[in-house]
């Protein structure tokens, strides 16, 4: 099943069950907890993110084809930084670049990200999927001379300024994902193909990652776990690619869909 979060056209907030000709059946509960079908077909005004992380792991350099072409050893364990909540944004809402903090160097990955369902701790590799309550789309959108030049050696500066995470446009249960390590993913910049790979290229698959991030340490509901992006990223181009006011980038994965955001600058 694909849910949806979304506003309705007086501003209230909804779940529904998408079905893909811009309509869903409105949904009553919890995402986290019970959802309940109404049996009322709806039409949502606009898409929410289609979950507010409780926290946001992400895994660097998970693709081995993306090590390559940064010219990184392949880890020998999960390399994990952080995202804060506070970066998330929706589908089809611009991703805002930085200017007050200027980053002129603004890149785009592709990422399967992995939407946790209960608190779990020292989940073994396989029991990781009984815990994933589906998948969704993320732009891990980076700032790289934040993240490489100014930010003292850590990622989480240029990955964490507003607007730097894009979730969406559903989430896809894991009934209807039994393999996450078998996907089709892919970005497009300006109607133009800049990432086209598959999940089944990640170093540390889905069940490790769980296992790895979850091992003496509590993993709350609500934890999205960001896997990783394949090669193509804009900053190891020749010459590099970087996000332009103006853009249009679409993040797709197979068995989810399309999310898709605008760049626009930081107004004063």
């Amino acid at each position: 099943m694909k849910i949806v979060r979304f506003e309705d056209s007086e501003g209230a907030t909804h779940y529904g069950q998408w079905l893909e000709n811009g309509q869903a059946i409105r949904l009553e509960g919890e995402l986290l907890g019970d959802l309940r079908d109404t049996g009322e077909v709806v039409r949502p005004a606009k898409l929410l993110a289609p979950i507010v992380p409780a926290a946001v792991l992400c895994i660097g350099l998970n693709y081995r084809k993306h090590a390559e072409e940064g010219g990184q050893p392949i880890p020998e364990q999960p390399v994990l930084f952080m995202k804060t909540p506070s970066a998330l944004q929706h589908p089809e809402s611009p991703i805002v670049l930085p200017r007050k903090l200027r980053s002129d160097k603004v890149d785009f990955e592709c990422e399967l990200a992995v939407v946790i369902a209960r608190e779990c701790k020292n989940v073994s590799r396989d029991e990781a999927l009984d815990y994933v309550l589906g998948y969704t789309c993320a732009n891990d959108v980076s700032a790289r001379d934040w993240q490489m030049q100014w930010g003292g050696s850590q990622w989480c500066r240029g990955k964490t300024f507003d607007t730097f995470l894009p979730l969406g446009p559903c989430l896809t249960t894991v009934d209807d994902i039994p393999d996450p390590n078998a996907l089709g993913i892919k970005t497009t910049l300006n109607g133009e193909v800049m990432q086209d790979w598959n999940t089944n290229d990640m170093i540390f698959d889905v069940p490790q990652l769980i296992e790895f991030l979850s091992g003496s340490t509590t993993l709350a509901a609500g934890t999205v776990i960001l896997t990783g992006t394949p090669h193509g990223i804009g900053g190891a181009r020749k010459p590099p690619v970087f996000l332009q006011p103006g853009d249009t980038i679409t993040i797709e994965i197979e068995r989810i869909g399309q999310l898709t955001n605008p760049v626009v600058e930081e107004q004063p």
